[in-house]
């Protein structure tokens, strides 16, 4: 288990601050678990109090113990009740926020407005925005948990090699590489931020069902076990000549990376090659084009420009009613973090530190899906570096 360093945490908050300055917001109060994870080190229950200039005070409401144990914060105080706040930032000088930021796009409704009952004068607003844009750039700390994780899920990639077979289900496939996984660490969850987004490790599936559409917004579905969570692996017995999908995020210390292979028992069909080949054309046209200052839009309408003069149009992304307007997502803590290469976004630009997934997929219904997704980040001095490194061809077994 790895603590976060506390020049980590530090460097995290001043550049917070630095955003929150601009903002003109006197206080940040962060509470979700993945924000709190990322500055404080640890999620234990309460709320991480930023004040735009001066140390940030981690208000814990449980476990304390383990808030001091696992947080390189400085100031970490335990309280009962929101009532408290108040008289707890009295007590370190902070005067009463007039312009408050909070997590307004994951926030639930009454407990922001249980918040802002503590301070019912101030003005509230998202600070969300300002805190994906630190998250977004990845340090030198960062970026060797994420190599970490594709190692893992290199792992992963292997051990599907040798035990896929015919008949067995696309669940006992994906119990079989999750099992690889959860001895090399992975935490299982795979953190979303999107309201309403679930991952459990990866999606697996096979034939048909690869290109099952669901409610994720991924370019790939599947019907998954019962409509609980209908997405993933299902019972589904995998068979001859058909594509077998393993998108797998590896998961190393709380840090994502995402990849997929693709594999095949016997062969695959020509248009499913050209396809798969077509798709590797993809991902090579974005390499030469997401350098730092690129807006992040105009590598995503580049690539689906490749993409319908090779002709997908009807199935890239997604098939035809249920493609998704994004070909890259970032990747952190979070599966859908900044940079989004996403259609509309040309206001943000690619910048040294960025981490993203890039996942040009081509869905035929009725036959299944065929795809390749790798991790990149934007280096300081060396350009665009894959982190995920397992062999990208067909594994035709």
């Amino acid at each position: 288990m790895r603590i976060t360093p506390r020049e980590e945490l530090d460097n995290r908050i001043k550049k917070l601050q630095a955003y929150m300055v601009e903002a003109e917001l006197d206080a940040v109060v962060v509470v979700q678990n993945a924000d709190l994870f990322y500055f404080t080190g640890t999620i234990q229950s309460g709320a991480l109090y930023v004040p735009a200039a001066g140390e940030p005070i981690y208000m814990v409401r449980k476990e304390f113990s383990r808030a001091r144990m696992e947080s390189g914060l400085k100031e970490i105080v335990p309280f009962a009740t929101m009532k408290a706040i108040p008289e707890i930032l009295a007590s370190y000088g902070y005067s009463v926020p007039a312009r408050i930021g909070m997590e307004l796009d994951v926030l639930p409704v009454n407990f922001f407005a249980r918040y802002r009952a503590v301070f019912p004068s101030a003005e509230y607003v998202d600070a969300s925005p300002l805190i994906r844009r630190v998250r977004m750039i990845k340090s030198k700390y960062e970026i060797h948990l994420l190599q970490d994780a594709a190692n893992q899920v290199d792992k992963v990639y292997r051990r599907a090699r040798e035990v896929i077979r015919e008949g067995m289900t696309d669940l006992e496939l994906a119990a079989e590489l999750e099992f690889v996984a959860r001895k090399e660490g992975h935490q299982g969850l795979v953190r979303m931020r999107a309201f309403n987004a679930e991952l459990f490790y990866a999606q697996v599936f096979s034939g048909t069902d690869t290109a099952v559409p669901a409610y994720l917004d991924t370019p790939l579905g599947g019907l998954g076990l019962n409509p609980s969570f209908g997405q993933g692996a299902g019972l589904k017995r995998i068979e001859r000549n058909e594509p077998i999908i393993v998108d797998f995020s590896g998961c190393v210390d709380g840090y994502l990376v995402d990849q997929t292979r693709v594999f095949a028992l016997g062969d695959l069909s020509d248009r499913m090659k050209r396809a798969y080949d077509d798709m590797l054309r993809v991902q090579e046209r974005m390499t030469e084009v997401a350098v730092p200052g690129t807006p992040w839009g105009h590598v995503y309408d580049v690539c689906l420009a490749l993409a319908v003069e090779l002709g997908h149009a009807d199935n890239f992304m997604g098939a035809k009613g249920a493609q998704v307007s994004f070909i890259g997502h970032g990747v952190g803590i979070e599966i859908d973090e900044y940079p989004f290469l996403a259609k509309g976004f040309n206001d943000m630009l690619l910048e040294p530190g960025m981490v993203f997934a890039f996942e040009p997929k081509v869905v035929f219904p009725g036959e299944g899906a065929i795809g390749i997704e790798n991790t990149f980040y934007i280096s300081h001095y060396e350009g665009l570096k894959q982190l995920t490194f397992s062999d990208q061809r067909l594994v035709i077994l």
